[in-house]
């Protein structure tokens, strides 16, 4: 058990952050550290929290990012420009805070002398196009020079080279996580699952990109963050990269949509919009090494998790 240990958490007011922060706050001291761009924290039971500190601040603000830092012995880096949209229209904010963030971030722990872990939060979009089962040590994509989207994983991946660098040179506890596709209650953003079943929950019109026919792995949050408070503990992930998914919840765009139709007894239309110009066919990952490492694996399936999503939305109004 994690415990008496400061963590700080870039992006901490995110969802995924939200989650992890729950499992650690009543034995522990949070530091929040985030722009409240997107924000799920303000809003939730956790804000009056007092074993949690709340600095709003950007981490390509090293000094800021710096003296926020001081005292930590865990810091968890989740910050970072993210959805498919955002990325699009903003590719030069997208590449300084996924590596000019994270660069700042890595120099803010060595300076601080942080010793337990330093957890980067990378993407399954290293991968490129096409993942299909892909393991850790398989070859990263850069995509298409000029085209958007992929400024998201190359900034990604950069900061991936970057964590891992100050591992080996530094000595820094680096751990590098890729999430594939995480959804949960409390996401906000993009998200398709969180989108769909806001719309199923109204009976609103359902609106797919292209013929539905991109395949993808859903991970439930609560999943995630198991594999995360592992990671933190465990000193064996320490240097490693892991991916984190459930490669046993897989299934199309479409199939998605008609899913949480299903479980949700939704009357929901499903229609088709014009293709992304820069889409993923496939992304499934391999979990073998963080199953054999580190014997953990992602237990909540797509339907059930479906179900947890849409009742935390009702209990909360947020549809």
């Amino acid at each position: 058990m994690i415990k008496n240990k400061q963590i700080f958490i870039t992006g901490g007011a995110g969802f995924i952050a939200n989650t992890l922060i729950r499992r650690l706050v009543d034995n522990n001291k949070i530091v929040i550290f985030d722009n409240f761009h997107r924000d799920t924290f303000s809003g939730s039971d956790l804000k009056d929290n007092q074993n949690i500190e709340v600095i709003k601040g950007d981490v390509l603000d090293y000094e800021h990012v710096k003296k926020s830092m001081k005292g930590s012995d865990i810091v968890v880096h989740a910050a970072g420009i993210a959805g498919i949209d955002t990325v699009i229209n903003n590719p030069v904010l997208t590449g300084r805070v996924n590596v000019i963030g994270t660069a700042n971030v890595l120099e803010a722990a060595k300076e601080n002398n942080v010793t337990d872990r330093l957890i980067d939060f990378s993407t399954s979009e290293v991968f490129g196009s096409m993942a299909v089962k892909s393991s850790e040590t398989d070859s990263t994509v850069a995509g298409s020079a000029g085209e958007a989207r992929w400024t998201y994983a190359v900034s990604k991946l950069a900061g991936e080279h970057l964590a891992h660098a100050y591992y080996k040179q530094f000595n820094l506890p680096c751990v590098t996580v890729r999430p594939f596709n995480v959804y949960g209650p409390g996401q906000t953003g993009e998200g398709a699952i969180q989108i769909f079943i806001k719309k199923a929950l109204k009976n609103e019109t359902i609106s797919i990109d292209g013929d539905g026919n991109q395949i993808r792995a859903w991970c439930y949050v609560d999943d995630f963050v198991d594999c995360i408070m592992e990671c933190i503990e465990n000193p064996v992930a320490i240097g490693e990269s892991f991916n984190i998914g459930n490669a046993r919840a897989v299934i199309t765009i479409l199939g998605l949509a008609n899913t949480v139709c299903r479980v949700l007894n939704s009357s929901s239309k499903i229609i088709h919009e014009p293709p992304l110009s820069a889409d993923i066919a496939i992304r499934i990952p391999s979990v073998e090494k963080i199953e054999q490492k580190l014997g953990i694996k992602a237990k909540v399936d797509l339907e059930e998790g479906i179900l947890k999503t849409a009742d935390w939305m009702k209990n909360n109004l947020v549809i």
